[in-house]
């Protein structure tokens, strides 16, 4: 029953889905037999509905939550454009883009605003190292309005990842700045569009704006553009590795190199390994509906 993986996933996170965002994050391509499949899961009480929203139970209280969360998205948006533009301004920053929550429209006061960006080849850690700085100076080391944990540079812009979690969060994410980087991002990581094909990529790109770099910036990256820059660049990756290998160990290797990837390439920093969490409590998910329901769903990796 894979229309069920839409509405399982985001109850993970507390968040009913509407007929219409279940039909966009499925795989089935008749919008009435999707109806017709809801209208007998309801029947059967497998799944709920409360106003306009589906839910996993009967809750209303998380439908008032999203309410309340979209309400919260739309005030916080115009705070997070203006970030987006400040990160933007960077060097050696090619693209910028809001993922997390923000980006499925919920914002609450637990919340932060997450940044994903793409870099310049061969001078990620540079601007990683220079946006945290930022952080930690100006911002107290507040990562509230400004969650800058995942980077990519553009000369290795597919995902290594390819899963139900990576594909949702490529899907839903707003690309701000950076039209070229993100047209052949986009392109590089087609997979994800295959997965949910009824997500429309030409809406992602509403709010996509080309960079401006400020002259001061652009003589920098012109001064740094040689092998003092790869130097430094390379002992960033270094110095940067050693010290989350040895803070994080209680991670085994491999979950490790997936959560807190360091390479020339990619840099995250994803200390609970939200992903692998994510994709094993849905397969969990997958396996009380069976259970309950003899409902069986093919499993997800990680």
């Amino acid at each position: 029953m894979i229309l069920l993986k839409p509405l399982l996933y985001f109850s993970l996170f507390k968040y009913p889905l509407t007929e219409e965002e279940i039909y966009s994050f499925s795989e089935f391509n008749n919008a009435s037999e999707v109806k017709s499949i809801l209208d007998s899961l309801v029947k059967s009480s497998v799944i709920f509905k409360i106003g306009e929203f589906y839910l996993c139970e009967d809750n209303p209280e998380l439908v008032k939550r999203r309410i309340a969360g979209n309400d919260g998205a739309k005030l916080i948006f115009k705070k997070a454009q203006r970030v987006s533009k400040l990160i933007s301004k960077f060097p050696f920053v090619e693209g910028v883009g809001i993922s997390g929550s923000l980006s499925k429209g919920y914002f609450d006061e637990n919340g932060d605003i997450d940044f994903f960006i793409i870099t310049a080849p061969k001078r990620l850690w540079l601007a990683r190292t220079l946006l945290i700085l930022y952080k930690k100076i100006f911002l107290f080391n507040s990562k509230k309005y400004f969650c800058v944990n995942y980077f990519i540079s553009t000369n290795s812009l597919e995902l290594g990842e390819k899963n139900r979690f990576t594909a949702t969060e490529l899907v839903t994410m707003i690309p701000m700045y950076g039209d070229g980087s993100f047209k052949e991002f986009y392109e590089r990581n087609a997979w994800a569009y295959s997965m949910m094909p009824n997500k429309q990529l030409e809406n992602a790109r509403g709010h996509l704006k080309p960079l401006k770099k400020s002259f001061l910036v652009s003589t920098f990256q012109a001064i740094i553009d040689n092998k003092l820059g790869d130097f430094v660049e390379g002992w960033l990756l270094k110095l940067t590795y050693k010290k989350w290998r040895g803070k994080f160990t209680n991670m085994d290797k491999s979950n490790f190199h997936v959560a807190m990837k360091s390479t020339k390439n990619v840099s995250k920093h994803h200390p609970q390994n939200f992903q692998k969490q994510v994709i094993d409590r849905l397969n969990e998910k997958y396996d009380e509906y069976r259970q309950k329901h003899n409902i069986i769903i093919p499993k997800e990796h990680a």
